[in-house]
């Protein structure tokens, strides 16, 4: 093999092994892998009537990061979620497909104000609606809404919804 097709086998292998590479790194729900966003350095958090309550939280503001949410995944920490961001406030509907684990579901205002918790029965393809137009969604484990005493009406604070509402970053 002459020296020419020594080098492009061997840039043929490199973009192979990159190109798996990458493949492996951006998983998501269309493999049926979950997706893993960076959490966010800056905690979310709950003021409720029992007091505050901080989450480590990876941020969904993309419609393909949207879509893939938190299918797949199998456990989460209790004070972990994901803050599902949308462009504007609005109806939406989510459902269970693709997610083993049961997920509380905090509907929020662009006022950063809850207005409804829904609960998340595993790998089910009911439509859970609010009822209201909302700008933001919090998944938790299930059962953690309780257990730290989210109810409607309650603050979240975080830096993304503070910018949403105008009020600059908290």
């Amino acid at each position: 093999m002459s020296y020419r097709n020594w080098l492009t086998a061997g840039a043929l292998c490199a973009a192979i092994v990159l190109a798996a590479y990458f493949g492996v790194l951006k998983s998501s729900s269309a493999d049926g892998q979950a997706m893993m966003l960076p959490v966010d350095p800056t905690p979310l958090v709950a003021v409720t009537g029992s007091g505050e309550h901080s989450f480590s939280v990876e941020i969904a503001d993309t419609s393909d990061e949207r879509e893939a949410g938190l299918m797949f995944r199998k456990d989460m920490a209790d004070d972990h979620g994901m803050l599902f961001v949308f462009e504007k406030s609005g109806e939406v509907n989510f459902w269970m497909k693709n997610t083993p684990m049961p997920l509380d579901l905090v509907f929020v205002g662009q006022d950063g104000k809850i207005k409804a918790i829904k609960r998340g029965e595993p790998e089910s393809e009911a439509i859970i609606s609010p009822g209201h137009p909302v700008r933001f969604v919090l998944e938790l484990k299930a059962g953690t809404a309780a257990k730290d005493g989210l109810k409607d009406g309650d603050l979240l604070r975080h830096p993304v919804i503070a910018r949403a509402s105008g009020a600059g970053s908290n």
